[in-house]
């Protein structure tokens, strides 16, 4: 009963889209019509765990008819008499994660007055999501749109497409939004220093922490100028805030680390970036994106791939009499970008986690960028003058395994002998073995050393002397390796020459190292 009551109370959560002729429009289902729910009992049964999460996967991937609706629907799935796990799915498009506060405190109220037998407690709304939505279309026109649309055209004008972070596997050619999370607590002491920092700069919490996570993504990325998306809630009217619905935004901030600020410097960019951006936060992300106009590939998202959700608006837990509640554990195991940092206030501490797609990251690889993170914000609140670029982010333990344990490369190496000689030994042993590849070309080592020889004769040929200087002007290639073998067994000093410089360079560069040939 409470559930229907919800269904009805909001027509976001009734609304369908359909586009008759190819043209959208929004239809809001009867208020009678019931959210649906479906029940299944697996009491008794001796496989009832892996039917659960069998169960659980099959709700998470169950695609809606956004046509035909409902787009919330529910599951409830007995395993005993005093055991239940009900299951809650939305659809994005009428909910977001303001409105998941919403529904847990309305669903409190109209179940405790249920089994009072009361009835329903709550006040009419106002205004429903379809209201807003009309409202917000004529609000946002004519001037007020064209002065948020040019904001967002010089703000990400020649701004990268891609933050090149450095991956674990290769990126697919298609996007995949398979995920994983590693959680992050930030502990009461680095909180209220970050606190303290943030009022001494006039930033706030989320800016300070933005401001940490830019500072190692620019490290990570060896970028400068990069973007970060940030979810805004948008509820900027009082008449809005007890709505369920999709008003959530997303703003694409443009961070600038460029000309090696102090983490003073940083936070005052940062903090002017975000003021800038939450002014103009009416313009929906889509035609942000129209407007830009940033290269799309199927392999990311457009304008940016790293995104931080500060969480304000903490969704509470449902407190039911007669019921002992607890959040059963399924989540969906998904992520729509490379990195998604979760964070909130929490009180004494900020918690929540780094969501990560597997297709690009390991686990160790995220436990590493959340160790950066935390290192960070503890320089931060030491010393905020201090350049961004010198921060130590390794902890003593990764640099140790970086510069010296896979540095230890030492190994017994014949002294007396030249390179060539070393190579004319492995000809001796694996004549027929491959020795290069260069696209669609390779040598045996006894077909490399043949024409090497051949090279040096004809160099000698032409005078060559030991400790002559011979200039190889050559491509990447087979002839590149060729020549250095035939010079060095000539007794000749190779100079390598870009052929990409200009040709005045090279004549100089063979004029200064006096090149025989």
């Amino acid at each position: 009963r409470s559930l229907d009551r919800l269904f009805a109370r909001h027509e976001a959560l009734r609304s369908v889209f359909v586009a008759p002729q190819g043209q959208p429009r929004v239809e809001v289902l009867p208020a009678d019509a019931g959210l649906p729910l479906v029940e299944h009992d697996l009491s008794g049964r001796a496989d009832a765990k892996v039917a659960l999460s069998d169960l659980c996967r099959e709700e998470a991937r169950t695609p809606f008819d956004l046509s035909r609706g409902p787009l919330i629907r529910g599951r409830l799935i007995r395993l005993a008499d005093e055991e239940h796990v009900f299951l809650l799915t939305q659809h994005h498009i009428v909910s977001d994660g303001w409105s998941m506060g919403v529904l847990m405190r309305e669903l409190n109220s109209l179940y405790r007055a249920f089994v009072a037998g009361q009835d329903d407690p709550l006040p009419p709304l106002a205004i429903q999501y379809p209201d807003y939505a009309a409202w917000q279309r004529q609000w946002l026109s004519g001037e007020r749109l064209q002065t948020q649309a040019q904001y967002w055209r010089n703000a990400l004008s020649g701004a990268p497409a891609r933050l090149a972070l450095p991956t674990d596997r290769v990126r697919p050619a298609q996007q995949s939004f398979a995920g994983a999370s590693v959680p992050i607590v930030i502990d009461a002491d680095l909180t209220r220093g970050l606190k303290r920092l943030s009022r001494q700069h006039g930033t706030t919490l989320f800016m300070t922490v933005l401001a940490a996570w830019a500072a190692v993504l620019s490290r990570l990325s060896g970028q400068d100028d990069l973007v970060i998306g940030v979810p805004s809630a948008n509820r900027g009217r009082r008449e809005i805030e007890e709505l369920i619905g999709f008003f959530v935004n997303t703003l694409a901030l443009r961070l600038d680390l460029s000309g090696a600020p102090s983490l003073a410097q940083l936070l005052e960019r940062t903090r002017r970036t975000a003021l800038a951006a939450q002014e103009h936060q009416d313009l929906p992300f889509e035609q942000v994106v129209e407007i830009v106009k940033p290269p799309r590939a199927l392999d990311h998202t457009p304008l940016f791939q790293v995104m931080l959700a500060w969480q304000n608006n903490t969704v509470r837990s449902l407190d039911l009499p007669g019921l002992r509640v607890e959040a059963a554990g399924e989540g969906l195991s998904q992520v729509k970008f490379d990195l998604e940092l979760d964070l909130g206030d929490d009180g004494d501490q900020i918690a929540g986690s780094l969501h990560y797609a597997t297709a690009l990251f390991d686990e160790a690889t995220i436990e590493r960028q959340r160790g950066y993170l935390l290192a960070l914000l503890r320089a931060m609140v030491a010393d905020a003058r201090q350049p961004v670029g010198r921060i130590e982010l390794l902890s003593s333990e990764e640099r140790t395994y970086l510069l010296e344990e896979l540095n230890r490369t030492d190994a017994d190496y014949p002294s007396d002998l030249c390179i060539h000689e070393l190579f004319e030994q492995q000809v001796r042993r694996t004549p027929e073995a491959v020795a290069v590849v260069c696209d669609d070309e390779r040598l045996s080592y006894g077909e490399l050393n043949a024409r090497a020889n051949r090279l040096a004769h004809h160099l000698i040929a032409l005078g060559v002397k030991p400790g002559d200087h011979i200039a190889t002007v050559l491509d990447r290639s087979v002839a590149l390796v060729v020549a250095q073998l035939a010079i060095l067994k000539a007794g000749g000093v190779y100079v390598p020459i870009d052929r990409a410089l200009p040709s005045a360079r090279q004549e100089w560069l063979m004029a200064d190292c006096a090149a025989r040939l």
